[in-house]
């Protein structure tokens, strides 16, 4: 497509969407109701697959636990047919113990292992099979199968079959799971190589964690730290944004500029010696430094011109940044948006992985091929899990997009609102109030499309796993290359939904409207939006950096004058990670403040012009952008500059 043809499309755009005026906050209607309808169907179906697993007695197997031949530990059982010791009464057995806990299967992910349900866990090391017959004369548990007496463990031929492998690794039941695990890790080995790998000496271990327990007010300390730091940095990103951002932009400009100077360097004087020594090292070596140096030269030259570019477009960024901790002023439990979100989502992967258990278990009983029984779904009841799979996705996003349109209602009723003393009492619950009664619709459509990307990708992820090493260079190539095209169009839609979200917030149109307005004047800013996401993310970014590494230096320097600490790594890792969560958090709901901003910026600039009956909306900070805007304008306007007119503010045509 050429690029005046380009051009015509988005001016047609441009065009049918200026036909209708803008209304920030004066319409609310219903948007996507049928979207709403079907999501409510969806969620009646998650239901139905919760039901159906406890009502099949899904939840009795996978609390009591069950052993090989179908009966459930601490009850009465009812025979099966065609399967030896099944229907037992195992009232006094109440604890699910594994012949050889350790054998276990990667590919399916289960232990491939005789299961028996016993009166309590070994708790020492059994070696022998007299140990074994003297912990079942003594604690009345029996850890061979139903079918030998303690007194035949060391007797029958058949026990070296149906007794448990020896040595018996001491085991403690799980909580709440009665099953017996063993207490050693190491056991599991194979199936945490990488852990083990690390921690394969057991005092390694105990001193990991006797460091993290003993350390525990420090951690928590530190945890407490980060979030006041985060707080601390939302705040001064108001008052130092335009001189941050210019120390930035010259410090990468210099760190570019240096690189290449001293690859260039290395290079002559590379060459220079080269004369002396001919070896196909040393040719290799200049080869490459002049590779670098090219390659680097590019870049600060693509670079340096992009800054030429952007460095008036700068300003705008900055003055949004001032603006967005002015929201946080007026707005204060915008902070604590990304809690109620993170325990809303807690609440719900919590009931997923719990249903997700129970259908682990659900079935019929039916013997295998090695005479135990296995609990399986016939017909379409075995396709279940799939759509339990859609629906944490699909509910995730969905509780994800909640969260951007009540910050966006709630920056737009700021924005829009041009007397901030008569803003609602609450904005942030005014908007939770918008959102419930008349966008829910607008949201489900808009996280079932990030659903839709969100699949393709995440299956092609789990072929290229399972496929990891086996397939041909090629088809990994085209494997990854088709993860990374699906994960750019999924951050696409991501960063397109958001300002959807914001234009139904401002002019309450269903998803696909807003998101077609949103474009529109997105196309229109192309280049201040990418001043933004590119400026205002490295400063974010920068933001986060700095937190993570304030909170690890004076982590490092309590935790150095503890004598008592033998390694305190861990509880350091523990507190880092901690600590870029919290900025996370609270800078991705900076981030999405200012995207909020700008698009309410340009929507302003676009359909007023500051004149009597179109006052701008904005923000003095802001409008003092758009007069140094103006300025520029009608002084590269008598020079006959381009510049000028692009910075002018848009009119209706």
């Amino acid at each position: 497509m050429s690029r005046q043809s380009v051009f015509n499309l988005v001016s047609l755009f441009s065009h049918k969407s200026s036909k209708r005026e803008w209304k920030p906050l004066e319409d609310h209607s219903c948007t996507d109701v049928p979207w709403l309808l079907l999501f409510i169907v969806f969620c009646i179906g998650m239901g139905f697959i919760c039901g159906f697993s406890i009502a099949t007695g899904a939840a009795a197997r996978l609390l009591s636990g069950y052993d090989s031949y179908g009966n459930i530990c601490g009850q009465k059982n009812v025979k099966v047919e065609g399967i030896v010791n099944s229907g037992l009464d195992l009232t006094h057995k109440k604890y699910v113990f594994f012949l050889d806990p350790c054998n276990i299967d990667l590919v399916h992910q289960k232990i491939k292992s005789i299961a028996l349900c016993v009166s309590a866990c070994p708790r020492k090391e059994l070696k022998t099979l007299a140990d074994i017959q003297k912990f079942a004369e003594t604690n009345g548990s029996t850890l061979c199968s139903y079918e030998l007496q303690p007194s035949e463990y060391t007797t029958d031929p058949r026990a070296a079959k149906l007794c448990p492998k020896y040595p018996v690794p001491e085991s403690a039941p799980i909580p709440f799971f009665h099953r017996c695990a063993p207490v050693n890790i190491s056991c599991y080995a194979k199936f945490a190589e990488a852990l083990i790998t690390f921690v394969s000496d057991s005092s390694v271990l105990h001193r990991l964690i006797s460091g993290v327990m003993t350390s525990k007010e420090i951690i928590m300390g530190l945890c407490l730290l980060s979030l006041v730091l985060s707080m601390i940095l939302m705040v001064i990103i108001r008052y130092i944004s335009r001189v941050l951002v210019w120390i930035l932009t010259i410090l990468v400009i210099l760190g570019s500029l240096g690189g290449t100077g001293v690859l260039w360097w290395l290079y002559a004087k590379q060459r220079i010696s080269a004369g002396a020594l001919e070896t196909q090292i040393a040719k290799d070596n200049l080869q490459a430094l002049l590779i670098y140096a090219i390659a680097a030269t590019v870049f600060t030259v693509i670079l340096f011109l992009i800054m030429l570019v952007m460095r008036k477009r700068v300003a705008l960024t900055i003055a949004l940044f001032h603006v967005a901790g002015k929201v946080f002023i007026h707005l204060p439990l915008l902070v604590f948006q990304p809690f109620w979100t993170f325990f809303v989502l807690i609440l719900f992967w919590t009931y997923w992985i719990t249903v997700l258990l129970f259908l682990g278990t659900t079935g019929s009983p039916v013997p295998n091929e090695e005479g135990f029984v296995e609990f399986r779904m016939a017909g379409p009841l075995k396709y279940m899990w799939w759509y339990h799979v859609v629906g944490l996705i699909w509910i995730s996003e969905f509780i994800l997009a909640c969260q951007q349109m009540t910050v966006a209602g709630a920056v737009v009723t700021y924005y829009f609102t041009r007397e901030k003393r008569n803003l609602p009492f609450t904005p942030i619950l005014a908007s939770v109030n918008r959102l419930v009664c008349y966008h829910l619709g607008t949201v489900a459509k808009g996280s079932f499309i990030i659903t839709l990307v969100k699949i393709p990708r995440m299956i092609l992820m789990y072929i290229h796993t399972q496929l990891k090493g086996k397939e041909n260079a090629c088809a990994r190539c085209m494997l990854k290359a088709c993860i990374c095209c699906l994960w750019c169009l999924e951050k696409c839609l991501t960063y397109l939904n958001q300002n959807a979200y914001t234009a139904t917030a401002i002019n309450s149109t269903n998803f696909c409207t807003s998101a077609k307005d949103a474009f529109v004047i997105l196309v229109e800013n192309a280049l201040r939006v990418a001043a933004i996401n590119t400026v205002g993310d490295f400063m974010l970014f920068l933001g986060k950096v700095l937190i993570v590494c304030s909170t690890g230096l004076a982590g490092i320097m309590l935790l150095n004058y503890q004598r008592d600490y033998t390694i305190w790594v861990l509880p350091l890792i523990i507190v880092c990670l901690f600590a870029f969560l919290v900025a996370h958090c609270f800078l991705s709901i900076y981030e999405m403040v200012v995207d909020v901003l700008f698009l309410c910026f340009a929507i302003d600039t676009k359909y007023n012009d500051g004149s009597p009956g179109r006052e701008f909306y904005m923000d003095k900070v802001l409008m003092e952008f758009v007069e140094n805007s103006r300025k520029s304008m009608k002084e590269a306007g008598r020079g006959g500059g381009a510049e000028g007119r692009e910075l002018k503010p848009m009119k209706l045509p």
